[in-house]
């Protein structure tokens, strides 16, 4: 586990010596929607809707995004970056460029995930084969003897399950208690006019 939980640092190598306080940064403003059924695909149109929270890029009818995200496979988050990505028309004929970026578990930077949630920007993200949007951190920054530098670890990720819109919606990955392992990775998305 300890291994694992050095790879969200800037710097994988060595454990840090001194450690500062913890610090959260958190995307506020997200609709609470909850998916028609539990149904894979359902839950990926909902949280696509939760991440971008505009009906017209995704994910209401005719939305931008409607036809690109119904034929993504929600049990890959690769499928759906490579879906997403692009540029798409809203339903007046404007153009919108979507950034969608897959990252694997093993290449997640701590600095690119704060950074991300600092510009406001929630993320999908896939643990135990379920998807998850993940808008907000938990971290703090150590000191790194060793390199003579801070590095970002993060701590927890805070996640909604769009199945739920009772207690079970908000959910909390921690690195010291929760498998590692079974996290699929992320999908940063970013949508904006041509």
């Amino acid at each position: 586990m300890r291994v694992a939980a050095s790879c969200l640092a800037l710097s994988c190598s060595a454990f840090p010596q001194k450690y500062y306080s913890m610090q959260e940064v958190k995307v506020d403003g997200l609709p609470s929607l909850m998916a028609r059924t539990h149904d894979p695909s359902d839950v990926l149109l909902t949280s696509l809707d939760t991440i971008f929270h505009d009906r017209e890029i995704c994910c209401g009818k005719d939305s931008a995004l409607e036809d690109s995200a119904l034929q993504a496979d929600p049990k890959s988050l690769k499928d759906i970056a490579t879906r997403l990505h692009g540029r798409h028309l809203l339903s007046d004929g404007r153009p919108i460029v979507v950034t969608a970026e897959y990252i694997e578990p093993d290449k997640l930077n701590g600095g690119l995930l704060i950074t991300t949630m600092r510009n406001k920007h929630a993320l999908l993200l896939e643990w135990n084969s379920r998807l998850y949007v993940c808008y907000g951190l938990a971290y703090r920054y150590d000191y790194d003897s060793d390199k003579g530098g801070e590095m970002d670890t993060i701590l927890k990720f805070l996640l909604l399950d769009t199945r739920y819109s009772d207690s079970r919606r908000d959910t909390v990955f921690d690195r010291e208690t929760d498998d590692w392992s079974k996290v699929q990775g992320v999908v940063l998305l970013e949508a904006k006019p041509q």
